[in-house]
């Protein structure tokens, strides 16, 4: 796909290609191991016009999302980060208790408990029906549907205009911008802001996180090409905030034009960006080099520990894990299982690579020499919980940016 999903010019140039690969969160039952398992190019696109960076082979949202094994509650530091922007949002919109917050991908239900503890009315909008149960339990409404203009037109027709809507790493996804920015505009109350979160791409940049590259994320957001989205229906971003969660994220308020005014964040947000020449092809090529060099540099360190009869499993099974040992074309014979946290991917094998998904537990029981963090975005995290397994002696590598022993 040459035309951009912003602009809709047909100016995107490939700057990377990283294969073809297996969608990076269809973890595979034992039964599916020997069933044909479809794989699609994974390329990068860079838009002359407008600067924003995309895949350029695209796949249908139901193949991804309908059933979907990633949950936030699996990080304590993303639930804390969640539960803190919901305190954030309230304060900021100044929140009553009549006022309705959707949260578009409301996955697990993290997010809106944390609007929940202000007796806020709130509606998650997601497709996957295999998550719809955290939230059966809980006062949380839920559709289990895809966000477009006819869901935002229910919605507004059944529970009335939203003072907030959030998308927490959502909008990435989100294939098709113009009914996605017309669903906005059909549900937002007058006053209202639109909350993003998502990763950012000069952070990716920075940190040669190639790993967060897969299908699910269709565009890779700097500031410019969001503002020209938005711009060109009315609405303007308001703030523009760096965050530290994952490897780098960015969180911008929207506003219809003349509700709000943007402070120096969005301007100071856009001067970063052009200091670091985030919009010249130029700097994807060096970016596609250094990922070149990191793939030798990696598979060559766990090919040298093969050799030396040094056992190596990994923690984390997280979609970006995938893309990396997808990349690497790293199997069972460099890596003999992954540890995860999660229950919904203990069990199963990793897409394309095939590689078992154990329970955390098993380091301690099976005292590997060497983990390597597929989590590296969680690294503190990861090295506290499994402070017991560093004390016997076990050693960490960490992939990205640069391959590191952590001894």
């Amino acid at each position: 796909m040459t035309n951009c999903l912003v602009c809709a010019q047909p100016t995107v140039e490939e700057v990377l290609d990283l294969g073809s690969t297996a969608l990076a969160n269809k973890f595979l039952t034992r039964d599916e191991l020997n069933m044909d398992e479809p794989k699609f190019p994974l390329k990068l696109g860079f838009c002359h016009g407008c600067g924003h960076v995309q895949l350029t082979t695209i796949v249908p949202p139901g193949a991804m999302f309908e059933d979907y094994l990633y949950v936030s509650a699996a990080s304590d530091t993303l639930k804390a980060h969640l539960y803190d922007l919901s305190e954030i949002i309230v304060q900021r919109q100044n929140l009553k208790h009549s006022d309705l917050v959707v949260d578009v991908g409301c996955n697990d239900g993290t997010l809106l408990t944390g609007f929940l503890r202000h007796n806020l009315r709130t509606l998650g909008v997601d497709p996957a029906e295999n998550l719809a149960s955290f939230t059966r339990a809980s006062d949380i409404d839920r559709w289990v549907t895809f966000f477009d203009s006819s869901t935002a037109q229910r919605i507004a027709t059944q529970r009335g205009k939203a003072s907030v809507i959030t998308l927490t790493n959502t909008f990435p996804h989100i294939q098709d911008l113009r009914d996605f920015v017309e669903a906005v505009q059909i549900l937002l109350a007058p006053g209202g802001a639109l909350i993003i979160e998502t990763h950012y791409l000069l952070d990716l940049l920075k940190q040669d996180a190639f790993d967060t590259i897969y299908h699910e994320h269709v565009s890779y957001w700097s500031l410019g090409p969001l503002i020209g989205l938005f711009d060109a229906a009315g609405m303007e971003v308001v703030s523009a905030e760096r965050l530290p969660l994952h490897h780098g994220q960015l969180r911008v308020f929207v506003q219809r034009k003349g509700e709000g005014s943007p402070n120096r964040t969005v301007l100071e947000t856009l001067n970063r960006e052009r200091e670091e020449h985030i919009n010249r092809i130029e700097t994807f090529y060096a970016f596609r080099d250094r990922t070149l060099a990191v793939k030798q540099n990696l598979r060559r360190t766990l090919q040298d520990l093969r050799r030396q009869d040094q056992r190596v499993v990994a923690y984390g099974a997280p979609a970006k894990g995938n893309t990396l040992l997808g990349f690497l074309e790293i199997g069972t014979d460099l890596i003999e299982y992954i540890v995860d946290r999660s229950p919904l991917k203990q069990g199963r094998y990793t897409p394309g690579t095939h590689i078992p998904v154990l329970p955390t537990e098993r380091l301690l029981q099976d005292q590997p020499d060497y983990v390597l963090l597929l989590a590296w975005n969680f690294v503190d995290e990861v090295l506290e919980q499994q402070r017991e397994y560093h004390t016997r002696g076990g050693k960490f590598i960490i992939p990205i940016p640069d391959v590191k022993v952590v001894a």
